[in-house]
């Protein structure tokens, strides 16, 4: 980067105006400069450049120079500037420096050699004089055109100090100095700045001041700033808010018209308009068209094009013209060549926009410092001292507003801005005293005739009605830039009912926009239909596209002032794609009629034969604007459609083909809605109702009534509106606009004129048919995905996230069903008439309302009871709907964005710095060590780190298990300091912190990462660990068997995994754009695969492009991944991988993230994939708090811990320190086992929400079997048992007692005569009784008892 070059960059360079110059006019000037080969381009120091600016003043002819000097520099040196304009007045005693302005003539300046160091500008802007000088005389019509209408001032040095201290061919600025000025201040960093409260210190630099003086007696329009150091044209706004050194694209309210003029520099200029400067030292890095904004480039506070554009209405951009910053003497003549046209086609695109005068209308005197006002623009400009004004804009239609204290206002609306000179619009204002009677002004529409006229006469119009709608007047072909700037601009200033966005983009890479128009952009409100208009899906049939943009134009304009408008605004989320083929189009001719060239995309496949039909196998392969619509139509639950073609006059409604691809009529189950549809929009168009059309053409083809059914016409199939029906709740119909298909631009108004009526009509249908909502009877929320169906209509349609459905039907009586998996089915009797839609309201009660025996429970019991828990609850329904996640990233302060690289050190620097500034809630800590004892570290984010909370859920981060793919390092170290930042400063950040343990491993192979290089897109460098060995194959199948082999790494992350303690792992890596999820060794079938799947699309769907399903990597164009989303082994199957360890052996579902498709991106792309990823990954925070959430206990109130929980029959999860489960699952209905040891098992069912924790209490009770045998049985068994043995035991006693009396004498006679033997045997026949009776009875009896005691426990 060339920061350290950079002085102030300006505003925006716009597209070139060389159409309207020809190709001649530059010859002259090659010429010229022939004329003079001994005027070698040089540095020239003060005293010399003074002089010969001089010299060229008073060599010039009469009245067209004019050389001053507005102040000096701290060393006393002036500040020249050379005034070039036809019609200069000799100078007056006591007149302003320069002279006084020219009214009606815009004023230009270019500023050079601002930093002493940087004085290309000071040759080039000499060398620029002189040759305008000489083709004035020379007779060259483009500089003398230029001349009579632009006031051109040459300031070629802003500081001339520093120049004399630098030094020719110091290329880095590390020389002998002369950047700043004598007092050592950076002139580019010393204005007043907008993001700053404090004024600043001007003393230190006269050369500000004087410029700001000078700036002030007069109204610049344009100006460039020159620079070196890059090869870049930069614009406003440089600085932002935060300051953030680099990444912020800081926008300012003209920001298209900074572009434009940007770009208009860029386009001419042989090396920068490529994007790619090869400055050395920054080899790697680009500027899209060689344009860039000035903040995201790098921070710039106090720089000279803002305060341009924020105090003095000038239009100032940066242009920095060479990689050297003072270039050779040798080199000033090819620089010169690379500059010239830029600096010529610059300076003309002052005369772009809107101009005139502001008048009083009864004196006709010049307003001076009238307010110029544009509306949806949020920067104003003022007249100049006779009332004259210019306001650059880029080309479209507008409405503006002249202000002026103690007169009406006066609005001109609708006024086209063309490419090449302004519009000339004069205002004459009433003086309020002289209009008493006009409680009202504003302009009534100016016919399209009037508009195209040179001058636009604005006096004292009639009020307008408000229910007069304002009719379209941009009425002409809009190529695809021409059409992004439409959309752009009308979304820019309607922003309270418009969204522009892309649904994705066409082969050639143009974005298919959709402009949302709605009271509430960008979100779904709960019992508002959607609607949607696609056009220009065969890119030759135009007509569609322009009605579209007309559509848009209207809908905007009249919102707020037409009933029907606004009704129709506030009730329904409108949807407008003009062009699903935009690269067709480009390719199309004006004027074609019925040809075929454009009609299909950049691939040659027609986008209305692609899509998957219900009767044919479409061969072709699936197309990037196919699948775009595809998931489009996925994301937004549509309920009515339009599809607008041309080539005949007609509306064609499903099917379009039959099972024997002939042409018959194929009916649809809605036959009778889809012909009322279709008469809606061609009874209002009464040419198409006629059904004779093309005459000329098709004189045989009659439709009645102007519509028909597609089949019946022809067949097709592929085709888009059965693909609507079919897959999704949307009607959609196919509409032929007219017999041409691409109509000359002058036939545009008649189109619209035939078809408006039918536009807002059709539109009107999606409220006809019933509407409601299908609610839980326990505690009233929505159900999703419950099925309406109508009896003897085949097509049930399904609701949306809050429960709410629509289904579109004639008048009639019907029997309507709503059901859903888990509930009871409800069915109600229901008319329909033919005005506004019904509303009917489906309560469904669970299947186990009434818990009869023999049933399964069906649970989801989110505890309410604690406000805390019901105030997270919330937290989580709001961040799971639609941009609920956006939102809290739009309200988040402290604003993060990687732009660089860390390697191994600064990264530990990086976790060191936020576990020393965030104490309170993180905890750092290393797994472990790499091969070459690099530390594995761990970042827990949490509000207890390092503390154990069973009953929070746990989740995981990794990235870096390849070296080589460091995006997802560097983006989960900016997700850990966003996290760190928001804490107690976003409500929801907090309370996620709060309730959630998060824990980030940010480089599993460090000494990979530090041995990769970026900007290595397919490099292996670094993918390997020290020893050569891919860390994602070593995590083994047997973890006791083979851990003694493993990598250092890989033992380090499964200690973490075998904790067994984390709910949801995320893994981050390069190489594509896609989500994988397990498993990734080959498998026959997945246990949980819908929840795995599941969690994928989470984190695919809040991705901009990745739920696209086209990663469009260079080496794998056309890989197609639906939904972005795929099992690992179907992408690339190998053993030994994390995620396939975390699942087995760490019972934790983990999903591995693609990043993007190079391994290593410059540096340069970390925003704009933080952009991308960072509602992805906090989506993933917000999803580990869903799935079911559980306490296990028994009927005393003690948790068990260890418990098992068996979902679906085959997923098993334990429970944990004080009997708490958690695990995810996808949202639906799930069998659950519960069991432990001593307890009787439990089943139950539990229905799983997409935007809500479901949460089950399990009681168990004691174990009423033993041995498998009724409890009951066995105690009476064994206590029988027991009494038999008591009872055996006294018989046998008995028995020895009286053997022992009848062999009493024997004994004793023997005891007499074996005294010693006698008490051996008396103590052993006693020891032998005793130790019997002790082990065949009272051993196992007290066995017994014991087992029995602890199974009643």
């Amino acid at each position: 980067m060339a920061s350290a070059a950079r002085g102030p960059r300006g505003l925006v360079p716009l597209c070139a105006l060389l159409a309207l110059l020809g190709p001649a006019r530059g010859t002259h000037i090659k010429k010229a400069e022939a004329a003079e080969p001994g005027e070698a381009l040089r540095y020239l120091h003060a005293a010399e450049l003074g002089e010969a600016l001089r010299e060229l003043a008073a060599s010039a002819p009469p009245g067209l120079a004019r050389l001053f000097s507005i102040g000096e520099s701290v060393e006393g040196r002036p500040l020249w500037v050379l005034r070039l304009t036809a019609g200069l007045e000799a100078s007056r005693a006591g007149e302003e420096p320069g002279g006084p302005p020219i009214p009606g003539r815009p004023q230009v300046k270019l500023v050079g050699n601002m930093h002493g160091d940087e004085p290309l500008a000071r040759p080039l802007l000499l060398r620029l004089a002189r040759e305008l000088v000489r083709g004035w005389a020379g007779g060259d019509a483009r500089i003398g055109r230029l001349l009579n209408t632009t006031d051109l001032y040459l300031l070629p040095s802003l500081n001339p100090d520093g120049f004399e201290h630098a030094q020719e061919g110091d290329c880095g600025g590390g020389g002998a100095g002369g950047r700043e000025n004598s007092r050592g201040r950076d002139l580019n960093r010393s204005f007043p700045d907008q993001f700053e409260a404090s004024e600043p210190d001007l003393g230190p630099v006269p050369e500000v001041r004087a410029l700001i003086a000078w700036m002030r007696r007069n109204k610049f329009l344009l100006s460039g700033n020159l620079h070196g150091g890059s090869v870049v044209a930069s614009y406003p706004y440089d600085d932002s808010p935060t300051h953030k050194p680099t990444g912020v694209y800081s926008k300012s309210a003209d920001d298209e018209v900074f572009k434009y003029l940007a770009k208009a520099y860029a386009s001419h200029h042989p090396i920068m308009r490529t994007g790619k400067p090869n400055c050395p030292g920054e080899e790697g890095e680009t500027f899209p068209e060689g344009i860039t904004n000035g903040a995201q480039w790098y921070d710039v506070e106090g720089g000279m094009q803002d305060y341009n554009y924020v105090w003095a209405d000038c239009f100032e951009i940066t242009l920095e013209l060479s990689c050297c910053k003072y270039p050779m003497t040798s080199e000033l003549q090819q620089e010169w060549e690379n500059n010239r046209e830029s600096l010529l086609s610059f300076i003309e695109k002052v005369h772009i926009g809107v101009k005139g005068f502001v008048r009083d209308a009864v004196t006709k005197a010049g307003l001076e410092n009238a307010t110029i006002v544009v509306a949806g623009i949020a920067h104003n400009i003022t007249a100049g001292r006779y009332g004259d004004f210019h306001r650059l804009l880029v080309p479209g239609t507008y409405n503006v507003t002249a202000v002026v204290m103690g007169y009406t206002p006066l609005t001109r609306e609708n006024i086209e801005v063309k490419e090449g000179d302004a519009t000339e619009v004069d205002f004459f204002l009433q003086p309020t005293a002289m209009a008493p009677n006009l409680t009202q002004l504003t302009a009534t529409p100016a016919p399209a005739s009037t508009i195209a006229s040179t001058v636009v006469q604005a006096e004292a119009p009639s009020p307008t009605s408000l229910h007069q709608p304002i009719q379209p007047v941009d009425f002409r072909h809009h190529h695809f830039s021409d059409m992004e700037i439409f959309l752009r601009r009308y979304a820019n200033e309607f922003p309270n009912i418009t969204r522009l966005y892309s649904a994705g983009k066409s082969v050639e890479l143009r974005e298919l926009y959709v402009m949302e128009i709605s009271d509430n952009p960008g979100v779904h409100e709960a019992g508002e239909p959607e609607f949607k208009y696609i056009g220009n899906m065969h890119g030759n049939e135009v007509v569609g596209r322009e009605l579209l943009l007309n559509l848009i134009e209207y809908l905007c304009k009249n919102f707020g002032t037409d009933p029907e408008v606004t009704d129709l605004v506030r009730s329904t989320r409108i949807h407008i794609m003009p062009s699903m083929n935009p690269d067709g189009y480009e390719k199309s001719q004006e004027g074609d009629r019925g040809g075929t060239v454009g009609r299909n995309n950049s691939n040659n496949y027609d986008l209305n034969r692609n899509f998957p039909d219900q009767f044919f196998q479409v061969a072709d392969p699936p197309q990037p604007e196919t699948l775009a619509v595809m998931s489009w139509l996925k994301t937004y639950p549509f309920v009515l459609s339009a599809n607008l073609h041309g080539g005949s006059l007609v509306v064609n409604y499903p099917y379009d083909d039959d099972e024997q691809g002939m042409a018959i009529y194929s009916k649809s189950p809605d036959d009778a809605v889809f012909q009322q549809l279709a008469l809606s929009y061609s009874k209002e168009n009464k040419k198409m109702y006629q059904g004779s059309p093309c005459k000329d053409m098709y004189p045989n083809e009659y439709f009645p009534h102007g519509i028909t059914n597609g089949a019946q016409w022809y067949n097709v199939p592929g085709g888009m509106q059965d693909w609507n029906y079919l897959n999704t709740n949307c009607f959609e119909v196919t509409i032929e606009l007219g017999c041409v298909k691409y109509p000359n631009a002058e036939e545009l108004p008649r189109y619209w004129e035939q078809n408006r009526r039918s536009l807002l009509q059709f539109m009107k249908q999606v409220h006809r048919g019933v509407w409601g909502f299908v609610l839980d009877a326990t505690d009233g929320r929505g159900i999703l995905n419950a099925t309406i169906s109508v009896a003897e209509i085949n097509h049930p349609v399904t609701t949306y996230n809050d429960g709410d459905y629509w289904r579109l039907l004639v008048q009639g009586t019907y029997k309507i069903t709503a059901s859903a998996r888990g509930y009871n089915p409800v069915t109600k009797m229901v008319t329909v008439d033919s005005e506004d839609a019904v509303q009917v309201n489906f309560t469904l009660k669970r299947t186990d309302a009434k818990v009869e025996e023999g049933k399964v429970p069906v649970l989801n019991i989110p505890d309410t009871s604690d406000p805390n828990e019901k105030e997270f609850e919330t937290l989580i329904k709001d961040l799971s709907a639609e941009n609920g996640v956006e939102h809290l990233l739009l309200s988040s302060s402290g604003k993060v964005s990687p732009y660089r690289y860390r390697p191994y050190k600064d990264l530990s620097e990086f976790l060191r710095g936020l576990y020393l500034n965030y104490p309170h809630i993180t905890n750092l800590s290393s797994l472990g060590q790499s091969v070459e004892f690099r530390q594995i570290w761990s970042l827990e984010i949490s509000n207890k780190p390092n503390q154990s909370e069973p009953e929070e859920p746990k989740i995981r981060f990794v990235a870096g298990i390849h070296g080589n793919a460091p995006v997802g390092t560097e983006l989960l170290l900016t997700l850990a300091e966003f996290l760190c930042m928001n804490y107690k400063k976003n409500a929801a950040v907090t309370k996620l912190i709060d309730r959630t343990r998060i824990v980030i491993v940010p480089s599993l192979n460090p000494d990979g990462r530090e041995i990769a290089q970026e900007r290595g897109c397919t490099s292996k460098i670094g993918q390997t660990n020290a020893h050569g060995k891919d860390l994602d194959t070593d995590f083994t199948g047997n973890y006791s068997r083979y851990s003694g082999t493993q990598e250092p790494e890989t033992k380090a992350i499964e200690n973490l995994i075998l904790k067994q303690d984390f709910s949801l792992s995320v893994a981050l890596d390069g190489g594509s754009l896609l989500v994988t999820y397990p498993y990734d060794k080959p498998v026959q079938t997945v246990e949980n695969k819908e929840t795995l799947k599941h969690l994928a699309s989470v984190y695919a769907n809040n991705h901009p492009s990745m739920h696209l399903g086209q990663p469009g990597c260079p080496n794998k164009s056309d890989e197609n991944v639906p939904g972005g989303v795929i099992r690992g082994s179907e992408w690339h199957s190998h053993l030994g991988s994390m995620k396939d360890f975390s699942v087995t052996f760490g019972h934790c579902p983990e999903i591995t993230v693609y990043t993007s498709c190079c391994y290593f991106p410059s540096a340069g792309q970390l925003p704009g994939l933080w952009a991308e990823h960072s509602r992805s990954l906090l989506s993933m925070l917000v999803e580990v708090h869903k799935g079911v959430h559980g306490f296990v206990q028994d009927k005393s109130g003690k948790a068990i811990s260890k418990a098992v929980i068996v979902l679906n029959e085959s997923l098993r999860v334990c429970t944990k320190e004080g009997g708490y489960f958690h695990v995810l699952l996808a949202p639906g209905l799930h069998n659950i086992n519960a069991i432990a040891d001593g307890y009787q098992q439990k089943h139950m069912q539990v229905l799983v929400r997409h935007d809500a924790p479901s949460s089950v209490f399990i009681v168990f009770d004691m174990e009423n079997k033993i041995f498998g045998l009724p409890r009951e049985l066995v105690v009476t068994v064994a206590g029988a048992s027991m009494s038999a043995l008591i009872l055996t035991a006294c018989i046998i006693w008995c028995v020895c007692s009286i053997k022992s009396n009848r062999h009493k004498d024997g004994f004793h006679r023997l005891r007499q005569h074996h005294d010693d033997y006698e008490d051996e045997i008396r103590m052993m026949s006693t020891g032998s009784k005793k130790s019997l009776l002790s082990h065949e009875f009272q051993d196992e009896t007290d066995t017994e008892e014991e087992t029995l005691y602890s199974s009643k426990h």
